[in-house]
């Protein structure tokens, strides 16, 4: 049982490669099956409307506030280890050693992470993982994707989560009740976290698949370059393309008081 989730994530770089060679392809370069990732991105915000958003209200609900960060800032210190190792492998030495300093101060004092000493004392949190290493030693991107449960992602990035989960000491702990009970008050904690932001995306996107899509998309390029990322002179073509090849459509689309679609983009999330 222990090995099962890793086991099964092994595959996903070879789903994917045989779901790029199966399906149409769209108008969009960085979005070539946008037709099944749209399929995907409704499956998942059914799911989501349906069970995932209200337990998460229900959690913050029942929680008070200072206990909700505690449980934050516990996987938080877990995350840090992982993100000073990617730091390492790429090369941010001094960031890995301050991501090292996190976890010892915020262990010790903090009581294994539950309070997040280390920022309190100014000391900077930083965002990695096994995706944004591979995208900072050159590894293109690749077709955007939205994966099953897990959300937005690339083919880059979704090799990437292979490395993440089989490296993640939460989904392989030995003790499967404690395991699956850590992980879903991870996965819920987290979607309480992102509650405020959904307001913002319905009233701001016409099109929620698109504003989800270009926001996850630069906000992994700055990742990347550390908030300074060059001008990505495609993604600007890509959106011209597509508002080019939809001119076409705009008047009937307004007349009939249908959302035109658009793409909508942000920089952070």
């Amino acid at each position: 049982m222990k090995k099962s989730i890793p086991t099964r994530f092994a595959l996903l770089p070879m789903a994917v490669a045989l779901l790029l060679g199966g399906c149409a392809t769209s108008g969009n370069p960085r979005d070539p099956i946008e037709g099944f990732n749209r399929a995907v991105f409704a499956f998942n915000d059914g799911i989501d409307r349906a069970v995932v958003k209200p337990v998460a209200k229900g959690y913050v609900a029942a929680l008070p506030g200072p206990v909700r960060s505690g449980v934050s800032n516990f996987f938080g210190n877990i995350d840090d280890v992982f993100i000073a190792v990617n730091d390492f492998l790429q090369g941010k030495v001094p960031d890995a050693i301050n991501d090292v300093g996190r976890v010892l101060v915020n262990t010790s004092l903090g009581i294994l992470g539950v309070r997040d000493v280390a920022s309190e004392l100014g000391v900077e949190k930083h965002k990695a993982d096994f995706g944004l290493t591979l995208g900072h030693w050159g590894v293109g991107a690749g077709p955007y994707l939205v994966l099953p449960f897990f959300g937005p992602s690339t083919v880059r990035d979704a090799t990437g989560l292979v490395l993440d989960v089989k490296a993640d000491p939460v989904a392989n702990l030995p003790d499967v009740p404690v395991r699956n009970s850590l992980v879903v008050t991870r996965d819920i904690n987290l979607r309480a976290q992102l509650l405020p932001a959904d307001k913002i995306v319905d009233e701001a996107a016409l099109d929620r698949y698109a504003y989800i899509r270009d926001a996850y998309l630069q906000r992994r390029r700055s990742l990347i370059y550390d908030g300074n990322p060059p001008r990505d002179n495609a993604a600007e073509a890509a959106r011209s393309d597509v508002f080019a090849s939809r001119g076409a459509e705009t008047g009937p689309r307004l007349a009939s008081n249908r959302p035109m679609e658009s793409s909508t983009t942000t920089a952070h999330e």
